[in-house]
């Protein structure tokens, strides 16, 4: 975690919150060790909570959700014979540490856990999951958002149940839109004009910054997967396969774009999780900020001098009439195998948010959380609510088409490996100390190197 203020949204997260500095090194002989258990036979847990008797069996559930009490207390009010007892155990790495620990030890685990999308295969490959869809979470497959079912399930297995997810669009300043006579970019061209033309009108003003730093590498993977790029081909049933192709010639597309913008002193780059990133998006250096469905919350906290000045336009395409997205951040929540309730563990990780209007009204109106669950995300009072921000718009007419265009998406299940290399070959480009077109081509090598020695069979 970054020491700075984190996003204020489902522990937001997604920038200062847990793009995790876990010590890889020291993990490198362990993954190698569950690979190999991973591709045997695993078994379940020992450890677990609940009531004995007559009682409601009750649930431990990891969580860091803001205003998350009343999710669970809603839950709790509407369930007779499940009951949750929320324990909050940290935010991002913070948890997953623990997590680790605890699995590891063989008890200590929660039945319940709160875990980001790119960090269900490292979970899953230690046999730490449960496969819900012996419980009945197949029935649930048609109520979320395709790409974000995917990622939680294997063919009929299914490890955990979408919450939020991350679309992109564009938010932006419409008074310095204004006063710079700006258009408002549709294509990736665009908004390298508007760029500099802004820049030339007054050079302490950017169109955007460039997220540079590790908090921001979530940042960069969504615009390569708008791009089209697909860096990994993973399924747990079938390892030790896996696709690693880092250095398509999407992703060099995109590193060389804002690559050129770098250089050409087109856009700042200040790292996320920094004082004087927050104060330019409250001062005016930075007329958009380039963000994900839960940005709306981020940005009103951290801005709030400049509320009715936003608008939010759909995140612009390399082809001009596309409609190509990418996703930045998204939880899910997951049933570990130390539980000894599998059936109710697995009712509350589908219901605790699930279709429930009244916890989503929480999640949404207080949690900033963008829904997963189809008939919420796609429903009137989520696609309509006005938010005075954005000078009353309904942003979310911008927000829900995006998420209902993203492709699908494999994570690598050692992501932290390839956030820390992509994130340290991006600040050797940005010190001049290589081309920004051989950073694609660096990580994959690494990547690929890394997973070679942790026993995976490796192709592209």
């Amino acid at each position: 975690m970054s020491s700075s203020r984190q996003h204020p949204t489902g522990g937001r997260r997604r920038t200062a919150r847990s793009f995790r500095r876990t010590a890889v090194a020291a993990g490198s002989a362990a993954l190698a060790g569950v690979l190999l258990a991973a591709c045997g036979s695993g078994g379940g847990g020992t450890g677990g909570s609940g009531a004995a008797g007559g009682g409601p069996v009750h649930i431990k559930v990891w969580a860091w959700y803001p205003q998350f009490k009343q999710v669970v207390d809603e839950f709790n009010k509407t369930h007779k014979d499940v009951q949750v007892d929320w324990v909050q155990a940290g935010v991002g790495q913070d948890e997953y540490t623990k997590l680790k620990t605890a699995l590891k030890a063989g008890q200590g685990a929660p039945d319940v856990v709160m875990l980001e999308f790119q960090e269900l295969p490292t979970i899953q490959l230690s046999k730490g999951l449960l496969d819900m869809g012996k419980y009945g979470a197949n029935e649930d497959k048609g109520k979320y958002v395709d790409w974000a079912w995917k990622q939680v399930s294997d063919g009929d297995h299914v490890y955990a149940i979408p919450v939020d997810g991350g679309p992109m669009a564009m938010m932006y300043r419409a008074d310095l839109f204004k006063k710079y006579q700006l258009k408002v970019p549709t294509t990736w061209a665009e908004f390298k004009q508007e760029a500099a033309k802004l820049h030339k009108a007054d050079p302490n003003v950017y169109l955007t910054d460039f997220g540079s730093d590790q908090t921001a590498a979530g940042w960069r993977q969504g615009l390569t997967w708008q791009a089209g790029s697909r860096p990994y081909t993973y399924a747990a049933s079938k390892l030790p396969d896996l696709g690693v192709k880092l250095d398509d010639d999407n992703a060099r597309k995109v590193y060389e774009y804002w690559g050129d913008l770098v250089k050409n002193k087109l856009v700042d780059t200040q790292s996320y999780a920094t004082t004087d990133f927050y104060n330019g998006l409250s001062s005016g250096k930075y007329a958009t900020y380039i963000a994900a469905g839960w940005g709306p919350g981020y940005l009103s906290s951290v801005a709030k001098k400049t509320a009715g000045k936003w608008r939010v336009a759909p995140l612009p395409q390399w082809n001009k009439g596309d409609n190509a997205q990418g996703d930045w951040g998204g939880s899910t929540f997951a049933v570990t195998t130390q539980t000894k309730h599998p059936k109710e563990a697995t009712e509350v990780a589908r219901e605790l948010f699930g279709t429930s209007e009244a916890a989503w009204k929480i999640g949404i109106d207080q949690a900033y959380l963008f829904p997963l669950s189809n008939p919420i995300l796609n429903g009137a009072y989520f696609r309509n609510k006005k938010y005075d921000f954005f000078g009353g718009q309904q942003i979310n007419k911008v927000f829900v088409p995006a998420a209902n265009g993203i492709g699908s998406f494999d994570w690598s299940p050692f992501q932290d490996f390839a956030y820390n290399t992509e994130t340290s070959e991006v600040g050797k480009a940005l010190q001049g100390q290589t081309p920004w077109s051989s950073v694609p081509g660096n990580v994959q090598q690494q990547v690929t190197s890394y997973a070679s020695k942790q026993g995976f069979k490796v192709s592209r």
